[in-house]
Order: C-alpha cells, then structure tokens, then sequence
C-alpha cells in the first residue's frame, strides 16, 4: 500500500529561511528519494532556471499522520548535485567531519512564542498582561496559554524519534522553550529543524502562529533565544579544554554574533537575562554572560559551555559551524585535545 511522504526544506527568504513542505505519495517498498520543487516560488531560484532539487538527509516516522507515513527533511541541490548557496547543511557536515576527532557535541534550547491575530497568544486586545515574573515555569490559567499545543507537540517529537529532552514555560507569557539533544552534527540541526516543523504544525491546528523573532514584544519583554550547549570530548574531560573554548570565542565575536539571527542587537542589550551584543563574557552561573558555565560543571571541573547569544531565529546548522570552527579550530591549532 502507497503511504505519504511529507518532504521538508528550508528556502531562501532573507533574513530568516522559512521551512516549505510538500506531498509526495510513494509506492509501499519504496523509499523516498530524490524530488524537486519550483525555487522561483521560494526566493532560490529565478523564473527563467527555477528547478532546485531536494536530497532526503533524514527519514523519520510521521506522529500526525500515522501509519507507515514519514516526514523527510531535504538538503536543497542545484542541478548539477552541487548545494544551493541557500543550503547551510553541506558546509556544517563538512565542518563536523574534518573536527570528528574531536568529538563534538550539542543541545539547543529552543524558545519560541505563541501569536494569535497578531498579538501574542492570551494577551489582552489592549494593553498588556502583567509584568513578567510570575510566567516562568508557572502553572494555571492566570500564567500559561498553549499548553495544549506544546504537550501535543512533545508527544509528536518523541513519536517521531527525535531527541527532545524537555519543555517549559518561558519568562514572556505565550513564550515557551523545548530543550533538543546531546547530538553530533550536522545532526543537531536536522532535528532542530524537524522540531520547529512540527511545533508549527501542531500550532496550525489550533489557528495559532509560532513566532522565533528575538525579540517579539518591544520594550521590557523578554527575547527569545536559542541556548547552544556544546562540549568536546576534551571539555566533558577537563575544565581547562572549555576555558581554552571559551577564550577562543571571546577572539571571533563579530563573525558569531553577526550569523546568530536576525535582530540580535535588539535582543542582546545587556538587559533581559542577556549580554551586550558588542562585548564578549563569559563565567560560571552567569545568565548576563555572552557564555554560561554552568555551575555543575565548574564543580566537576569538566562538561560543557553555554552559548547564550544565538538568536529563537538563528540556523542551527550555521551556529554549530561556527563553534565548530571557532573551538575546535583553535584546539586543532594548539593541539590541544
């Protein structure tokens, strides 16, 4: 029996890539395999030469429709098999092979907020609600909006066999967070971007947008980031390997900060548990720092760091290049392992 095959890509809107979907009925015994789309519709291709083609990276079993039917995340080709200029998975799997003895490793913290005819989900039609404090973590219905979106959305993950690890209510009424890993890349993005997919999904059937804006609500609200935790074999061994990372980063801040998402200088001012976008720190249980070490880890005097800034928005796969390039370059240079 035929079953359906639900093809995902990111395309090419600037600033921030949209993920794109579409249908494909396969027949029983078949796997999926390589289709294409109209790339003028999705900002990668112009009218005149709009082929662009999609290469399934991983097949994994669909939670809403059920059945034998799969959701499939693509990497976008050009027609000659080389990436598209839009497609950032190619060179963050390059990235993670030429660093693969090192080891790495991430979880992402994924917020996000919830948007309902332009406002944010269980906010007044005038005005706004109260200020924050009580939202964070809370319980019952004065606090919390769409619950019943995230709990169905963390069934969904865990059905499909993705790595999510955990979800709760964020500072900002109608913003959330789920927490997704420890993977490898370009792994980690792979799931990430499923993840958002399905979060949007699930949020479709309740009229409800999903928003990774950094910073949705001007004013004294809180943004929305994407925390990297990342570690390498020699980070989850001694603390001095992610002071070494740490110091490493603190030498590359531009080039991190200007591909970790649309509006982060909006959202990291110094204010609202972040940094200042244009000075570097970092330190142990430090939420006001570029870099957190969590206080955990500089008990054990090994593990991992928290890297803060990274935009709801940012492309994981982007963000896991850079730490691997930035990090695992400079301990390759100094071989230190």
């Amino acid at each position: 029996m035929s079953y359906q095959a639900e093809y995902i890509w990111i395309d090419g809107t600037e600033p921030t890539p949209m993920l794109r979907c579409k249908t494909k009925i396969v027949a029983d015994s078949k796997e999926p395999g390589i289709w294409g789309f109209d790339g003028s519709s999705t900002n990668q291709a112009p009218g005149s030469r709009s082929d662009c083609v999609l290469q399934p990276v991983l097949t994994v079993a669909d939670p809403l429709r059920g059945g034998d039917n799969v959701l499939v995340l693509c990497e976008v080709l050009l027609v000659d098999g080389t990436p598209h200029p839009s497609n950032t998975r190619a060179s963050c799997a390059a990235a993670a092979r030429v660093y693969a003895d090192q080891e790495p490793l991430f979880g992402i913290e994924q917020e996000y907020t919830f948007f309902n005819n332009g406002r944010p989900l269980g906010w007044p039609e005038v005005g706004f609600p109260a200020p924050q404090g009580p939202y964070y973590c809370s319980v019952g219905s004065d606090f919390v909006v769409g619950r019943e979106i995230v709990e169905r959305h963390t069934v969904a993950c865990i059905a499909a066999g993705l790595a999510i690890e955990g979800t709760n209510a964020e500072v900002m009424k109608a913003q959330w967070e789920f927490q997704l890993g420890v993977l490898a890349p370009p792994l980690i993005g792979d799931q990430l971007w499923l993840a958002r997919w399905l979060l949007a999904r699930v949020a479709e059937d309740h009229g409800v947008q999903v928003s990774l804006d950094a910073k949705p609500v001007p004013g004294d609200w809180n943004g929305a980031g994407a925390h990297t935790n990342f570690s390498t074999a020699a980070m989850r061994e001694g603390y001095d390997a992610i002071i070494a990372a740490c110091e490493a980063l603190g030498k590359n801040v531009d080039e991190h900060v200007e591909n970790y998402g649309a509006g982060i200088r909006e959202r990291l001012t110094g204010a609202h548990e972040t940094a200042p976008w244009d000075r570097f720190s970092y330190g142990p249980s430090d939420r006001g720092a570029s870099v957190r070490i969590p206080w955990h880890v500089e008990k054990a005097r090994c593990g991992y760091l928290e890297d803060r800034r990274p935009n709801a928005n940012a492309d994981p796969y982007v963000v896991t290049r850079l730490l691997l390039e930035t990090v695992c370059g400079a301990a390759a240079s100094a071989k230190v392992f």
